[in-house]
């Protein structure tokens, strides 16, 4: 999250829909059965083909737009960031910056110097400087690019606009090249710790402008088929750059960059070749199939409820449960009748059996209970009550659902039998399609149906949900598969893409439930203007309560991530993004 959306996109992407179990007799916290992140383990081989099963697709290949976690599993195997987060990092490390960022001492100013040598996989084949840096965040505030994240984090800058320019990539003032190895930048207020944290994020990977402006002078831009690669990695690509190694909902080859410095590269990257197949809809045919099989591990889908307790007692070594920061919820798109109305969200928020839509994926051993958007061990949970409601949330007291009470608000909203009796025209629901999605779907129609409000699911892929569906205003009405992640450890990141009304994007959008009370945008602004510390954690945890108090999503479970490998693959995990690091996994 990556993150973002993550597979329920992450999710940093993410998130959305996948990637996550557990068992109710495993452990509730850290990384059990297979290979803890750490490095590069002693067994690792140089060579080889691994392949990744996996039900859809990545989001975008283009840097600017990939906001996923799946997309951010290969995204950062191809490409480098100014930051970036090795296996077992907790915080990031300098990629393509020689060190750590130097800020003024008023804030509003940051330098950052890159490193030299770093040279574009063919057919670009020049080395990077830092106006290709510079040109890449600008180009997220292209409306022909659309970022997730851009004006959340970089918006700061002196001279970004305010919304995405429409008619293409906007100059930007405040971000300055002194040299081929010198980022300038030049902020409005004091919001340093917000860019620095976000330039580990794919919106700082760089791109060169001489080949890539044909390309973004398309609404939208078609660079997500053409990236100039600077990772270890490539997509496989023809002599003009096209990428002839995806093929979108099918697969994805990744072959070796021929002018990556593996010198220059603190990453390993032991592969020789990933090639990451799409469309396996079945998670239990797959998790057995990588379980039994060879030189196989798990991408955005979720191991099922039944196969679980096996896979991490007869195959432990080959399983592992990681302990995320993300959320998981049901969001109820509050621009759509009858979720315009408060009291019948908070009627929905009291309905809903949170404790079903855990056992659906597992039990707790997968995740743990949740009431709130900002999880544990995180800045802001602590002063947010921690693990239990506070008791002026009566309507998130009770976890197995409250049906009296559901049926009060629904009478507060002007139903006086409790039930919705508006249209009859049932409301369209956005299905994640497969395994956990399904159930959590499901679940989700029959909660809603207490209430007399009546849905018609939509199944589809895992990145479709995202990319088609829920990240699109005013496609559907209910999300029952949301999930969200860290871009970096501040509260920002879990509650400014996912509630702010002003994140609202035309595509890309985070803001599923299209929050927009001027009540949250008003303490997010108000949390946003603290520096790190007490005061700014409690900011965000005020408004934490607050998007609960608007009850635009039920959040039910604070998560953790299953990830399954064959016995011939040492996978390594990055404890970051919570899925198979693929610069550092390796066969035996």
């Amino acid at each position: 999250m990556a993150k973002r959306h993550l597979a329920v996109p992450l999710l940093a992407g993410l998130v959305a829909l996948a990637g996550c179990g557990g068992s109710d007799n495993e452990k509730s916290s850290g990384t059990s059965g297979g290979t803890p992140a750490s490095g590069a383990p002693a067994n690792a081989k140089q060579g080889g083909t691994l392949t990744i099963l996996a039900s859809g697709d990545v989001d975008y290949i283009d840097p600017g737009e990939d906001y996923y976690q799946f997309g951010y599993m290969v995204e950062y195997s191809v490409n480098r960031t100014l930051y970036s987060f090795g296996a077992d990092d907790q915080d990031a490390r300098p990629d393509l910056a020689t060190a750590q960022p130097e800020v003024s001492s008023d804030g509003k100013t940051i330098t950052v110097h890159i490193r030299k040598g770093i040279k574009y996989a063919p057919p670009v084949n020049r080395e990077v400087t830092s106006k290709d840096i510079k040109y890449a965040i600008e180009r997220g505030f292209s409306g022909h690019v659309p970022s997730a994240y851009a004006q959340l984090y970089f918006g700061s800058i002196v001279g970004a606009p305010k919304k995405p320019d429409p008619k293409g990539v906007p100059e930007i003032s405040g971000i300055t090249t002194p040299d081929d190895q010198t980022l300038v930048f030049k902020l409005s207020a004091a919001r340093s710790g917000a860019v620095i944290g976000a330039m580990a994020l794919p919106l700082t990977v760089p791109v060169p402008e001489e080949y890539a402006k044909k390309f973004d002078a398309k609404n939208p831009s078609t660079y997500d088929q053409h990236v100039a690669f600077v990772g270890p990695y490539m997509v496989k690509n023809d002599a003009s750059g096209k990428l002839t190694g995806r093929k979108p909902g099918k697969s994805i080859t990744l072959v070796r960059n021929p002018n990556w410095d593996k010198g220059s590269d603190y990453r390993p990257a032991y592969l020789d070749r990933i090639e990451i197949l799409e469309g396996n809809n079945d998670p239990l045919v797959s998790t057995r199939r990588i379980l039994t099989g060879s030189h196989l591990v798990s991408g955005d889908f979720t191991v099922p409820a039944n196969l679980l307790k096996r896979a991490v007692t007869q195959y432990k070594g080959q399983t592992s449960i990681t302990q995320t920061a993300a959320w998981r919820a049901v969001s109820l798109n509050t621009k759509m009748k009858p979720f315009d109305d408060i009291n019948v969200r908070k009627a929905v928020f009291a309905v809903f059996d949170r404790q079903a839509m855990i056992l659906s994926r597992g039990g707790t051993a997968q995740g743990t209970p949740a009431w709130s958007f900002i999880p544990p061990d995180f800045p802001g949970f602590d002063e947010s009550g921690g693990a239990t409601p506070p008791k002026d949330f009566d309507f998130a007291q009770k976890i197995t659902g409250d049906l009296a009470l559901a049926q009060e608000y629904m009478k507060k909203a002007g139903f006086p039998s409790g039930k919705y009796t508006g249209s009859a025209r049932p409301l369209e629901v956005g299905v994640a399609g497969t395994g956990t999605g399904t159930r959590a779907a499901e679940i989700t129609q029959a909660m809603l149906g207490k209430l007399g409000i009546k849905v018609k699911l939509r199944f589809v892929t895992p990145d479709a949900y995202i990319t088609k569906f829920c990240g699109v205003p005013g496609k559907v009405a209910v999300c029952p598969s949301s999930a969200w992640g860290q871009d970096f450890k501040d509260a920002q990141t879990e509650l400014q893409p996912t509630f702010d009304g002003r994140a609202i994007a035309p595509a890309n959008n985070a803001n599923y439930s299209e929050l927009d009370d001027p009540q949250v945008n008003a303490a997010i602004d108000k949390a946003l203007a603290l520096p790190p510390g007490d005061e700014r954690n409690q900011a965000w945890a005020d408004v934490n309560k607050l998007v609960v108090g608007t009850a635009a999503a039920i959040p039910y479970q604070w998560d953790k991530t299953v990830n399954v490998e064959s016995k011939d693959v040492a996978g390594v995990l990055n404890v970051n993004n919570t899925s198979y690091d693929l610069n550092f996994t390796s066969l035996k």
